[in-house]
């Protein structure tokens, strides 16, 4: 048993985080290295997630008690200083004295100055005297929802304008609601109700996606790659949502499929358990060093059919050109729609951003290519913003008039008109958006 706690863990990841890191990777290499006992794992990704997803309500209730700026701290006490905070504002299980003398032993382990132990349990008891604490209040009712659910004021303001003041806050409480595992049933192995039992077995309770076929919700119990059904390919991780993209394709047995930006291949297992394993999927990304965990994936699934290379999808192979009857286009995007699961992402500079649009229609322009006369072409980002949506898809269509909006339908959720965005205070998804073209000529 690891000697390493659930808090420790989260501390770490925490400040790889302010170093750049992505919290998921960095949090999955962790747990995946120290393999720590399943309550510390989940502890730890309850800590990790919650800190990211109320930072700014926080960091405004330690800003009141720390005579020290909390950017000017080390980041190991800075994040220790954001857990004890979390665990204290919103776990009830935990009480608040254990989280506070937690915090001062890890301090004492984490940090070389002498005077750091002291001023954590100086700071952290006086937040507890304090307590029950009142949300941050703000009089401009923008900057009120930004404190409220720590999202920066420039991503509140894009949220609100694109669905009112009351809906918005609905979508800003969704990003801060963890979500389940979803697991989708492997087919060539194992049907939905099956893996239910074996998970049960394993003394995991899952249950059924309302609407997705052969998807199970798990609790979020660390690391799933340690399961012996995972190791056996009875199912792979993939949101409903990115699922659903796949299904829009409508793909058949025996089709040539191109997933043009793969990694790290959910979409490109979902298209080979529609084919059952008998056809053509080429899995693309522009990064060599993503190929190896598609490829594993696929050798795990037992999906002969996926064959894994690397290419830029905005670069032109003349001999894919009228290959493919299907083309999946996942394009690099804003993220905007995976706040739930990837939260520093609301903190992450948005100028980076305005260029994406372009990016993504040329990606599109050149894939579009790939599509036999009477084939189809699926667009699909993980975020909800229309700039980076529904105006890359119509101005592609304005410029490519052999191609056309075709609708399709979904299980459980009806006949889309061409396209769909999905919103996690709606369907209970990532933020997701799909559209599907039928190459006419």
């Amino acid at each position: 048993m690891s000697a390493v706690s659930g808090r420790q863990i989260a501390v770490s990841v925490l400040v790889s985080c302010e170093k750049g890191a992505w919290c998921d990777e960095a949090l999955r290499r962790t747990l995946q290295q120290e393999q720590p006992p399943r309550v510390e794992a989940a502890l730890a990704t309850q800590l990790c997630y919650g800190v990211l997803q109320t930072r700014m309500r926080l960091d405004a209730h330690l800003t009141a008690f720390s005579k020290r700026p909390l950017e000017r701290l080390d980041p190991a006490v800075r994040a220790i200083l954001r857990t004890a905070a979390y665990q204290m504002l919103f776990l009830d299980r935990i009480p608040a004295w254990s989280a506070v003398d937690e915090a001062v032993k890890l301090t004492k382990q984490l940090s070389r100055r002498p005077t750091d132990p002291g001023f954590v349990n100086g700071v952290l008891r006086s937040l507890e005297r304090a307590m029950p604490l009142q949300p941050p209040t703000d009089r401009d009712p923008i900057q009120q929802l930004s404190l409220q659910y720590s999202h920066p004021r420039w991503l509140t303001e894009t949220f609100v304008s694109l669905l009112g003041m009351g809906e918005a806050e609905q979508l800003l409480a969704a990003d801060n609601r963890q979500p389940p595992v979803c697991a989708m049933a492997n087919p060539l192995r194992i049907d939905a109700p099956s893996l239910l039992q074996r998970l049960a077995e394993a003394g995991i309770d899952g249950t059924p996606h309302p609407w997705c076929p052969d998807c199970v919700m798990l609790p979020n119990i660390g690391s799933l790659e340690q399961l012996d059904l995972f190791r056996e390919g009875a199912f792979w991780v993939q949101d409903p949502a990115a699922r659903m993209a796949v299904t829009a394709l409508g793909l058949q047995p025996g089709m040539s499929v191109l997933d043009a930006c793969a990694a790290p291949g959910g979409k490109s297992f979902a298209a080979a358990a529609d084919m059952h394993n008998a056809g053509e999927i080429i899995a693309c990304d522009i990064h060599a060093k993503k190929l190896p965990k598609i490829q594993s994936g696929a050798d795990r699934l037992g999906m002969d059919c996926i064959h894994a290379t690397v290419q830029n999808g905005s670069k032109c192979r003349e001999d894919w050109k009228d290959h493919f009857d299907a083309v999946l286009v996942d394009a690099p995007c804003s993220g905007l729609g995976v706040i739930r699961k990837k939260p520093d992402i609301r903190y992450k500079d948005p100028a980076p951003l305005e260029d994406l649009p372009r990016v993504q229609r040329g990606i599109l322009d050149n894939c579009a290519s790939y599509v036999k006369p009477g084939g189809v072409l699926v667009y699909a980002t993980c975020t909800v913003l229309p700039r980076e949506n529904d105006a890359v898809v119509d101005g592609f269509l304005a410029d490519h008039p052999q191609f056309c909006l075709e609708p399709f339908s979904l299980p459980g959720l009806g006949q889309q008109p061409g396209r769909i965005t999905f919103w996690p205070h709606r369907q209970g998804t990532d933020g997701f958006y799909t559209a599907r073209m039928r190459r006419e000529r």
